[in-house]
């Protein structure tokens, strides 16, 4: 039934010619791909060399005893227990009274239906444990505020009773407050453990705070740690989000929180059972209602107008942000030459919803005859206009900033002209992420003509001076943890496609023209993160891109130089950037191969 709905939820919100398209999709994918379950396998053994290479062994846990930290918070961790198998909460006991950092409450509130025999002897046996019985369950949420109730701590833990947490787990979260006093909120990095917890797999390695990928799911989930008095200002759990408590609760700390800090370990194991959610996402359908209203509640609470739908995988979302009136948008497309790919463009372009766009041309010294004849039959058109910007040498920043001062629009969409655009609603949907005020450039999933992706959002540092990550990954697969279907936030976006506000590129001073070919687009993007802004790829605007069709590609000697110096003139301009890790990426995964994969080496902290 839960296929039935989401096909009835796609074919309501986006209609009958796309649910079809859709359809067929999903029926190549299933028939036509076999599932690559040796790269699975692998990478299941990657992560258990890097479990070896990068957690502490039995020395370094006992030097971590001995260490005395210059502030020695108490920790409260909370966990609400209903009819917890004996087994589960012996082992959570355990994980957690037997940390290296020994300024810890264990804080239970028991809402079983039944009574759990095995608890008194192991709450007796550990003056840290503070544990009551309540008269009745009160759901994940009250039991949840019960435990908190009963904490006495500085920091506040979130644990749920089926998981525990690595020996270290606490020792590393009292050594980043140490290192940032003015956390108010930290998460971490986590992985699945089966019924035996010795069996370790699916490690999550996550982004720092992404807003916009947070969104799109709860990739912080575990584990939480708020400063107590954040949680006396969010004032707790709310039983309206039962089963996605923490997807609000952590919402309303974001909203509330002066920094935010993630630290790139896995100190947290999610156990998989036939109740979990770690195990399948059919488990608590209630749950996902509920996540939905916790994101359109945390947007209301922002003023900020937009809906929540489910995407094609269930526990994934789309957020749809409304259009603020109906502004103009100019399209800004440089051309030499290149008839054929410019009026595919521009056809694509003319079959979008919305309509309120101009086309500016830009035209850089054109030798055939079709292409100006095709320009004096777009000349035709009210919305179309041809500038002339005859460079003596190409200068991609140059041509698009000539073309943006010869536009009228409030957003500006730079556009290549070997792009064809597959989403109608391109458009409204680049309008509505582009047109909040934490947002910088905005770009789209550009897929190679046999539907392999090409852009998917870039990563600093990633395989040579930028990368595209997930390159040349099936556009049907969603990619490590679902990356490549789900709004999110990079460090930078292609310029092959991608909208801005006019107002913030006059602010950060247009395009770098010192990046005549190269990373001109990597340096705007990093000049809207440095004013506080976040970059985003939005996987639901798709286009065909045939890249490097007008220009060729760096393949001769004087252009691979060219592309070089653009490249370490970047990393000067930007070395604060490119000297620390990437932080919408990991720290933990490979930065020498496009696809997201786990490291096996040493991570140093």
């Amino acid at each position: 039934m839960g296929i039935i709905n989401r096909g009835f939820n796609y074919l309501k919100t986006h209609g009958l010619k796309k649910a079809i398209h859709r359809f067929f999709e999903k029926v190549y994918f299933k028939l036509f791909r076999r599932v690559d379950t040796s790269f699975e396998r692998e990478e299941q053994e990657n992560y258990l060399k890097w479990i070896e290479q990068n957690e502490p062994n039995e020395v370094e846990l006992e030097a971590q005893r001995r260490h005395k930290f210059t502030y020695s918070p108490k920790i409260s961790i909370i966990v609400p227990l209903f009819n917890t198998p004996e087994i589960y909460f012996r082992e959570l006991a355990e994980s957690v009274l037997n940390q290296t950092y020994s300024n810890i409450e264990l804080c239970l509130a028991d809402g079983s239906t039944e009574e759990l025999t095995y608890i008194n002897d192991i709450v007796k046996s550990d003056s840290r444990i503070i544990y009551k019985k309540l008269e009745k369950n009160l759901g994940i949420a009250g039991n949840s505020n019960e435990a908190l109730k009963l904490a006495t701590g500085d920091y506040i833990a979130l644990l749920d009773h089926d998981d525990i947490i690595p020996l270290f787990s606490i020792y590393e979260i009292v050594k980043c407050i140490n290192e940032n006093m003015d956390a108010d909120f930290i998460f971490t990095d986590e992985d699945k453990i089966m019924e035996s917890k010795d069996k370790r797999m699916g490690p999550h390695f996550k982004s720092d705070y992404a807003p916009d990928t947070f969104r799109s799911y709860n990739y912080i989930c575990h584990f939480s740690v708020f400063r107590k008095d954040l949680m006396d200002k969010i004032k707790g759990f709310k039983s309206d989000y039962d089963g996605s408590q923490d997807y609000d609760i952590i919402l309303r700390a974001i909203e509330n929180a002066n920094r935010i800090v993630h630290i790139p370990k896995i100190l947290y194991h999610w156990r998989i059972n036939e109740n979990s959610v770690a195990s399948s996402a059919a488990a608590k359908p209630y749950a996902y209602v509920a996540a939905k209203k916790a994101i359109k509640d945390s947007l209301t609470r922002q003023n900020i107008d937009a809906d929540i739908i489910d995407s094609s995988i269930l526990g994934l979302y789309r957020v749809i942000y409304k259009v603020k009136g109906q502004p103009l948008v100019s399209i800004i497309i440089p051309n030499k030459d290149q008839k054929k790919d410019l009026e595919r463009c521009i056809n694509s372009i003319e079959k979008s919803t919305y309509k309120n766009y101009e086309i500016i041309i830009v035209e850089n010294n054109s030798v055939t005859e079709e292409i100006f004849k095709y320009y004096e039959k777009l000349k035709m058109k009210e919305n179309v206009k041809v500038v002339e910007c005859n460079l003596d040498s190409f200068n991609y920043s140059k041509l698009n900033n000539f073309g943006i001062n010869n536009s009228n629009g409030k957003f500006i969409l730079l556009l290549n002209n070997d792009i064809e655009i597959i989403s109608q609603d391109f458009l409204q949907t680049l309008i509505g992420d582009a047109q909040r005020e934490d947002i910088g450039a905005v770009g789209a999933k550009l897929l190679y003509k046999n539907n392999t992706i090409q852009h998917a959002g870039v990563v600093l540092n990633h395989t040579g001076v930028a990368g595209h990550v997930n390159l040349n990954v099936i556009k049907y697969e969603a990619g490590y943890m679902g990356r490549t279907m789900i709004q999110q936030n990079f460090s930078a976006v292609t310029g092959a496609m991608m909208m801005f506000k006019r107002s913030e590129y006059d602010k950060v001073g247009g395009l770098d023209e010192a990046f005549p070919v190269a990373y001109n687009d990597i340096d705007l993007c990093l000049k809207f993160r440095d004013i506080g802004k976040y970059n985003m790829y939005e996987p639901y605007v798709e286009a065909y891109h045939y890249e490097s069709q007008s220009r060729g590609y760096e393949d001769t000697k004087e252009k691979k130089e060219r592309l070089d110096n653009d490249g370490k003139r970047l990393i000067e301009k930007w070395k604060k950037y490119f000297d620390m890790p990437d932080p919408f990426f990991n720290v933990n995964f490979r930065n020498d191969v496009s696809r997201i994969r786990v490291r096996t080496d040493k991570v140093s902290d």
